[in-house]
């Protein structure tokens, strides 16, 4: 064999180990695409924006968010399982992702699975997640709801991001372990849910917290308790759910990036990198504290890491409740 044939054999092998090399190099060529799997208005939405606007002024390419709403946000991720593994379609998601894929799985039609459709790619911001009411309940905790609510003649709506979602579980958990009535109604998204619970005609929900700091703050929403293991700064005055004696639903919330399985190393890894960089910077920073977000930007492994761990508590808790779509 000749030198120069062993030189073209080489070449060949080396690109074929490394599949993702040549698309890396050149990685972004075109606009990237952030679904969101709900409507605009929530959290998650405004979350994504404001990585979207920092990664388009450092990757020299236009980040655009898109809003694919429905199923609790199944939707939307089954956009982003189906694309192809480029890196120019990302999901961004919340605590819903690990609610809504058990539940489907529980009713045995899954539309994904996280581990297998998906790439974990980095945790963007903590957030906590808020139970409210409607200002005409007369209570201002969670313990007080749940006398209230046992003592009325028919039972009180509660209202969800949809069937499966994080509040849909947390309503069915706390019906089971406080022996309580309740309808649920779900949404589309947490906009139309909180206008709804403003509007007096669900009573009972809940979201992250960002959507809910102007409404608890102005008295048109009551706080009544913070899912989160400790209090938020930016309402201390909503004690958590374990303090109030309810720790089965205690849930850390948060929203970050995946990829579709089998998106290259090296672009996953320059996706990263712009991440982590937009959460450290000073104005991005600044918005999520007004908001009561953590930035965070975490290397992939990490958020794999507690997604998993959190499914798997998420999945035993829906699994408990018989938690399915309805």
């Amino acid at each position: 064999m000749t030198f120069a044939r062993r030189s073209l054999l080489l070449a060949a092998g080396a690109t074929l180990a490394a599949p993702g090399l040549a698309l890396a190099q050149e990685f972004p060529s075109r606009p990237i695409r952030i679904v969101v799997p709900f409507p605009a208005g929530g959290t998650t939405d405004l979350l994504a924006r404001l990585f979207a606007q920092r990664m388009t002024e450092t990757m020299g390419q236009s980040v655009v968010v898109e809003n694919r709403g429905g199923g609790g946000g199944s939707i939307g991720a089954d956009v982003v399982a189906k694309a192809s593994p480029d890196g120019y379609t990302l999901l961004f998601h919340n605590i819903t992702f690990p609610t809504t894929t058990a539940t489907m799985a529980l009713a045995g039609r899954p539309p994904h699975d996280i581990e297998r459709d998906f790439a974990p790619l980095s945790l963007g911001a903590n957030v906590p997640l808020i139970i409210l009411a409607n200002p005409g309940v007369p209570v201002n905790d969670l313990k007080g709801f749940v006398d209230w609510a046992k003592a009325q003649p028919s039972p009180p709506f509660y209202g969800s991001t949809g069937p499966g979602s994080f509040m849909n579980m947390v309503g069915e958990v706390l019906k089971r372990d406080a022996g309580i009535r309740m309808e649920h109604v779900p949404f589309r998204g947490a906009a139309p849910l909180v206008q709804e619970l403003i509007a007096g005609r669900v009573q009972f929900g809940g979201d992250q917290i960002s959507t809910c700091v102007p409404h608890v703050r102005s008295g048109a929403l009551k706080g009544l308790a913070n899912v989160a293991s400790r209090r938020a700064p930016i309402l201390p005055d909503v004690p958590t759910v374990r303090e109030q004696g309810f720790p089965s639903l205690e849930l850390e919330g948060w929203n970050g990036f995946f990829a579709p399985a089998r998106t290259p190393a090296p672009v996953m890894a320059r996706l990263n990198r712009e991440i982590a960089a937009a959460a450290r910077h000073p104005d991005f920073v600044k918005r999520c504290e007004e908001v009561g977000a953590e930035p965070v930007g975490s290397d992939a492994e990490s958020f794999g890491v507690m997604v998993r761990a959190q499914s798997a508590k998420i999945t035993e808790l829906v699994t408990s409740v018989n938690l399915r779509p309805e």
